[in-house]
């Protein structure tokens, strides 16, 4: 019995996602730790990797695409605001503001997909068909 057979390796999907989170968290990590200085760049990009790892295996597509845009977007507004010098800290800010709103943004859509399912599988009481139609 092969790999492919017993269902060991990832599906491509998954792997994508995984590289994604890896590339997306592990640039905001150095973004973070180039704000924070010292020694702690190592540990913030550390920290990163892993948790983009995590965020990318379980899933976490839209939450990570919606961080690159706030990195990208906070990026481009410091550099046009405050000149090339604040390009990190604008981008790790605009990371976080991502992060949030994506979380708040796929929860929403979330919620929507759930009310469409539960209306889709219940019809609603005392209706017979065509007693809608005047």
């Amino acid at each position: 019995m092969t790999e492919a057979e017993s269902g060991r390796t990832l599906p491509t999907r998954k792997l994508i996602d995984i590289i994604l989170g890896v590339v997306v968290m592990g640039t905001v990590g150095t973004l973070i730790g180039l704000i924070m200085g010292g020694g702690l760049v190592p540990l913030a990009v550390g920290i990163g990797l892993v948790m983009g790892g995590v965020v990318g295996f379980l899933g976490g597509r839209r939450f990570l695409i919606s961080i690159l845009i706030g990195t990208v977007l906070g990026g481009l507004l410091a550099w046009l605001v405050a000149g090339a010098d604040r390009i990190s800290v604008g981008a790790g800010a605009g990371a976080a503001m991502g992060g949030f709103l994506g979380v708040q943004i796929s929860m929403l859509l979330d919620m929507r997909a759930a009310r469409k399912a539960a209306a889709m599988e219940t019809p609603e009481e005392g209706a017979t068909p065509g007693a809608g139609a005047q």
